[in-house]
């Protein structure tokens, strides 16, 4: 017998994303389930210092709000919900969606996930989390969960819970799994697939991107879905939107999870209709034996000033005051462990406005005490005031410093961690490890198109032709990047080598940086290991999570085949 597709919708993609988008999805259309992705690398951090401060908390408390509002609504329409909100706390959100179910005299049943929480084994790390799979997330639904709530997850576990509660997919059904896991990604950064962020937005018209409506996938029971949104909501849904998420925070094309390592260079997309994208042809493969764990930790403090540096001679100036800094620093009791300077220059001749005609020099110093980055650097600052370059001011007067997070990755074997459902009865069922796995290893590269023919190229940005999504895992970053006509792939893959990106993305060339193609996609990416640092949460550069980096990388100019232009 033929099982109904599952309609699986999305109302978060991180922690402190738009609040009504629980109502928005609720009303705007039938649902099965609605899930919410609350939980990054850094959320992790904040929620572990949140609960040093209360113990009982360590959860998204937004997430209780938006059910305020919203549990009724999820009641009356049947509609499951599934979220990760629990953070480093599941048990104790699972506790208070019970209590506000009880005060609004709703009856649901609240289950949980728990078992991802290895921070006793790493005393050092204020967090330590394993990515669980989405297992304990299906018993919990096959059990007669409306509500389940889970800590650190991986984000396409969200979905493949649901979908293994639904469909009741053997453990080994692989490439089904690895259907929903494509799905999830797509799904877990909410507006991102709808028009968010989105590299060639000017192609459309603003207004339909205002306020793009979350997404949601149509999966069926052969893995395949299609991604969509709500008729009459904002944005839109098409194979570049889809693309450019399914490009983004990932290294290669094995996407691997601890339910299925899922080929993402077997994807394949069609514009089913306008806001309709089929996926399907996704092959999937065992998991790999380990399960990745996130260890977040204190790695000291930071803190920054920035001079404003105003009309003519910026870099005399630059290194007028860099050279006092440094003086002042060097003489202090306490020099910061780290000090970075950064000259942006944003200013332009002749400027019809003073901010205009001014740039920025950044120094940045980090510190294992607060002391060496906080009255060190604010009492070398403050005393230049009136004795620097000329026009001297700051954006803000650096304070007193403050502390920055540490994210690094290990990982531990399936059977290292007791994975447990926590049914709303309060029966606690133990979740086995994946019972075939497979060691992971890169994708054989796929074979190379013909290049282009010799012709007429003109001097233009690659995101002329290009589209490109960036994001951050740990200290690496990835970009990917994609086009959207054969003709330009062959122009692509042979022309943006990983020594191309390199000389463009300046930054990255005394680093490793690895390509790998996705020939489906049309589809190149980028992994630069090391340019983050040590994390997000670290604050290394300018822009901490790499998020624009592709839009760098679009931005600079090659010698483009007119026939592309």
């Amino acid at each position: 017998m033929t099982v109904a597709p599952l309609r699986i919708g999305n109302a978060s993609g991180f922690y402190g994303d738009r609040f009504d988008a629980m109502r928005e999805m609720l009303t705007g259309g039938p649902l099965d389930v609605l899930t919410g992705d609350y939980l990054a690398e850094l959320t992790m951090l904040i929620l572990g210092r949140d609960r040093l401060k209360n113990p009982s908390g360590g959860y998204a408390r937004t997430f209780l709000g938006q059910l305020e509002e919203c549990l009724g609504l999820a009641h009356e329409r049947g509609v499951r919900i599934v979220a990760n909100a629990g953070g480093l706390n599941p048990a104790g959100l699972a506790d208070a969606v019970r209590q506000l179910a009880d005060r609004l005299g709703i009856p649901v049943r609240v289950a949980h996930v728990e078992g991802d929480d290895l921070t006793a084994g790493h005393p050092r790390s204020l967090a330590a989390h394993a990515y669980l799979g989405g297992a304990g997330i299906a018993v919990c639904l096959r059990e007669g969960a409306d509500i389940v709530v889970t800590g650190r997850v991986t984000d396409a576990a969200l979905v493949t819970g649901p979908a293994v509660a639904h469909f009741g997919w053997a453990p080994d059904a692989y490439d089904r799994l690895a259907g929903a896991v494509v799905a999830g990604h797509v799904l877990e950064c909410g507006t991102q697939a709808t028009g968010g962020n989105y590299a060639f937005f000017t192609d459309h018209d603003p207004a339909r991107l205002r306020h793009p409506g979350f997404p949601l996938a149509e999966l069926h029971e052969d893995g395949t879905s299609v991604i969509t949104k709500h008729d009459g909501t904002g944005g839109l849904v098409d194979i570049g939107t889809v693309t450019a998420q399914l490009l983004y925070e990932t290294f290669g094309a094995r996407y691997a999870g601890p339910d299925v390592t899922a080929r993402l260079d077997s994807v394949r997309l069609t514009q089913e209709a306008p806001d309709r994208v089929r996926v399907s042809g996704v092959r999937g493969e065992a998991p790999p034996p380990t399960l990745k764990v996130g260890l977040n930790r204190l790695g000291g403090y930071r803190n920054e000033v920035a001079f404003v540096l105003t009309g003519l001679d910026i870099e005399a100036k630059a290194a007028l005051v860099r050279d006092q800094m440094e003086a002042a620093l060097d003489a202090a009791k306490s020099r910061p462990a780290e000090v970075r300077w950064d000259l942006a220059r944003t200013d332009h001749p002749d400027a019809p406005t003073q901010e205009t005609a001014s740039a920025l020099l950044r120094l940045v110093v980090r510190d294992p005490g607060q002391d060496a980055v906080g009255r060190t650097l604010s009492g070398a600052a403050i005393e230049l005031a009136l004795a620097s370059y000329p026009g001297f001011h700051v954006i803000a007067p650096p304070g007193k410093g403050s502390p920055y997070g540490v994210f690094e990755d290990v990982y531990v074997p399936q059977g290292a961690v007791e994975h447990v459902a926590v049914l709303h009865d309060g029966r606690r069922v133990p979740v086995a490890p994946a019972a075939d796995t497979l060691v992971l290893e890169p994708a054989p590269e796929s074979a190379l198109p013909e290049p282009l023919p010799p012709g007429p190229t003109r001097r233009a940005p690659l995101g002329v032709v290009a589209g490109a999504r960036s994001g951050d895992k740990g200290g690496n970053a990835n970009v990917g990047v994609w086009v959207r006509s054969d003709d330009a792939w062959r122009w692509l893959v042979h022309q943006l080598t990983a020594d191309r990106f390199q000389n463009l993305i300046t930054e990255s060339c005394h680093l490793k940086v690895v390509r790998h193609t996705l020939p489906n996609l049309r589809a190149l990416n980028f992994v630069v290991e090391g340019i983050l640092g040590e994390g997000v949460a670290s604050q290394h550069r300018f822009d901490p999570q790499a998020k624009a980096l592709g839009e760098w990388l679009r931005s600079r100019h090659l010698d483009i085949p007119e026939a592309l232009l």
